[in-house]
């Protein structure tokens, strides 16, 4: 299989029948990988539009098996077999597949090699499949490669879009405050402790680091005086455009609450838009720190309380 559209380019290299697909998703990493090496998400997607798979089977360690059965609109139904030759999580996966005649002989076997790169939040994925061994019958099915490609990969686009709006949270606002500003009082430890909490919170920063890798310590302290620890690790930093980093704080003895967030700040003239992604591990993740911690009042609180800071500086 084979990918081919207007958005999606297509490497046909020089080795005779090998094709290298990229393709950028809508979703986290972690997401994009689980589809290809969880056999419940995998059946989700492979195949073109109007095949399924009730079958999908993977043994993710080199040397593993790998079965997904695909049936086609006519309700025939094709045995995909082949084995993983190697696995780096979140990273590279290499597999075969392959398919057999009516005699039990390789009709076709393809060694398919796919990548992931984060991307601020967005996968880049890279795969190339090379054709190791054909019968002359499979000239047909092998000119038809690129466009199941295309479809299939359609479908994985959607299921992981799908997915990863049930676990994000999405807040924007806009500022009446010049970037410049805003990104201050984002990342100057003197200016986030008057703001940065929801409705009757205090922050205490301990350590600020603003820079890939730095450490953001903090407790908030809840108008309760519940104490509430968090560690914030900075991944990357464009000044004053972007934040991206993970979170981890809770009650000192209670649960945690961990994300990854991306944090955009938009010029528009003399004010900003800001935009706050959170990525949790899953979505009863999320609907468990809405109900526990309030998390999406929480949020927006936070950012009238930024709104009101900005208008005293």
């Amino acid at each position: 299989m084979a990918v081919q559209t207007s958005n999606h380019p297509i490497e046909t290299l020089p080795a005779p029948r090998t094709l290298v697909l990229t393709r950028v998703f809508d979703a986290p990493r972690a997401i994009v990988w689980e589809a290809w090496t969880n056999p419940r998400h995998l059946a989700q997607w492979w195949g073109p539009h109007e095949y399924t798979a009730p079958r999908a089977e993977i043994d993710l360690r080199p040397g593993g098996a790998l079965r997904i059965d695909m049936r086609g609109p006519d309700g025939s139904v094709q045995a995909v077999t082949g084995a993983v030759r190697d696995v780096r999580p979140l990273e590279r996966l290499v597999f075969t597949t392959r398919l057999t005649d009516e005699h039990g002989g390789v009709f076709v076997e393809i060694l398919n090699t796919v990548t992931l790169a984060d991307r601020n939040g967005r996968t880049t994925l890279r795969l190339e499949a090379r054709v190791l061994q054909a019968a002359p019958e499979a000239a047909g099915p092998l000119a038809g490669m690129e466009e199941g490609w295309s479809q299939s990969l359609d479908k994985l686009a959607s299921d992981v879009a799908t997915r990863a709006s049930e676990r994000e949270m999405v807040v924007t606002r806009v500022l009446d405050a010049p970037r410049e500003l805003v990104w201050a009082a984002w990342t100057d430890p003197a200016h986030i402790g008057a703001w940065w909490g929801p409705e009757g919170f205090a922050t205490t920063t301990i350590v600020m680091d603003v820079r890939p890798g730095g450490r953001w310590e903090h407790v908030m302290h809840g108008p309760d005086g519940t104490n509430y620890p968090n560690l914030t690790v900075y991944h990357d930093v464009v000044t004053p455009e972007r934040l991206v980093y993970s979170n981890s704080g809770g009650e000192e003895e209670g649960p945690r609450a961990t994300f990854r967030a991306t944090v955009t700040f938009d010029e528009m003239g003399a004010r900003t838009r800001i935009t706050m992604r959170a990525a949790f591990h899953s979505a009863d993740a999320r609907e468990l720190v809405f109900r526990q911690f309030g998390a999406y009042e929480g949020a927006h609180q936070t950012l009238n309380r930024l709104a009101r800071f900005l208008a005293t500086v």
